[in-house]
């Protein structure tokens, strides 16, 4: 790529951080020698965000309602202004259904231009599930929207950072869901999308991969759980290791994310959520990197949520954010426009 990616940062839940967060990137000096970022959301949020916490306004601004091709010809980081019914309405820290239809709005048309070609890459500030749910959307999650407008099959959540990184059998599914959905077939779909994404991602020092069990113990042989071990996770080990992964495991949940271990491992393949988010969070909060692998697009995203505690009020960390950017600038750079299998 001869020229600077251009990175579709969406502005996401408008009542959260994610305003606060897209005017501090639209100035950080940094991200600027990298990509060019286009911000997908709101001048009026944006501007109401700015006077509130005393930070600077969107200095360029592209009508929103014009050509996506517009955006072929950007050089300096901007604002797609975008407006959806009811954004007046909007308040800090509250669930709405106006603020979910405005931040599915900036992500369908972030989707649009990335697929198109318009932009390189997509870069995602946090959704509100409860928003969403009252503006119609059921999907638990960016993952799933994602997946299911690139029309994607086979894909999964990488949680990435220099101390700690994960991908996730199951994601956003309740606890008593998870054991019915962890099958051969799926674990070492897993493993394979976090392989390529491996290969692809800045260099680490091994390319082991350790896939934890889902029992205490890894099972106990039998003792905990439905031998969802021998049945499913151990097999899929095995397929993978037949392919030339070097991958361990099924490795005990508790002692699985020891400095040693994290020291020599390149990712923790977890079964469910939690398993993987609780020491990520633990351990690198404000510089994880959500990416999604196994999407036909570049899609990164920060590693937190909405914080309506603390939104419009000028504390949040826009680390996260920034690494995002940077990560997917990054991907666009070396032409990686997917992690497929």
């Amino acid at each position: 790529m001869d020229t600077k990616p251009r990175i579709a940062v969406t502005m996401g839940d408008p009542a959260g951080v994610g305003p606060e967060l897209c005017l501090r990137l639209l100035n950080d000096h940094q991200t600027r020698q990298l990509c060019t970022v286009i911000t997908f959301g709101n001048s009026e949020i944006l501007n109401r965000v700015a006077e509130k916490i005393g930070l600077q306004p969107p200095e360029h601004i592209l009508d929103g309602s014009s050509s996506m091709q517009q955006l072929e010809n950007v050089e300096k980081n901007c604002l797609l202004d975008l407006s959806t019914p009811g954004i007046s309405a909007i308040t800090p820290g509250k669930h709405s259904e106006e603020a979910g239809r405005a931040a599915m709005h900036f992500l369908d048309s972030a989707m649009q231009a990335a697929l198109e070609g318009h932009v390189d890459a997509i870069t995602t500030a946090p959704l509100n599930k409860k928003s969403l749910n009252l503006a119609g959307v059921t999907h638990p999650g960016h993952t799933e929207i994602l997946a299911e407008k690139t029309g994607s099959n086979s894909f999964c959540m990488m949680q990435y950072s220099q101390e700690l990184t994960a991908t996730f059998v199951t994601c956003h599914a309740g606890i008593n869901e998870v054991p019915a959905l962890i099958t051969t077939e799926r674990v070492l779909e897993v493993i394979r999308l976090t392989t390529t994404a491996l290969e692809r991602l800045p260099a680490r020092p091994t390319k082991k991969i350790i896939v934890l069990g889902l029992n205490p113990h890894s099972g106990e042989e039998g003792l905990f759980g439905n031998h969802e071990e021998e049945n499913a996770i151990i097999p899929a080990i095995h397929a993978a290791r037949s392919m030339g992964i070097e991958v361990e495991g099924p490795i005990p949940p508790d002692t699985a994310f020891l400095p040693q271990r994290r020291a020599t491992t390149a990712c923790f393949v977890c079964m469910y959520h939690d398993q993987g988010h609780i020491p990520l969070k633990a351990l690198a909060f404000d510089e994880a990197v959500n990416i999604t692998l196994g999407i036909p697009i570049v899609r990164t995203s920060v590693d937190h949520g909405t914080a309506f505690d603390i939104a419009w009020q000028g504390i949040a960390d826009p680390g996260s954010l920034f690494n995002a950017v940077q990560i997917a600038g990054k991907l666009a750079m070396n032409n990686t426009s997917s992690f497929p299998v």
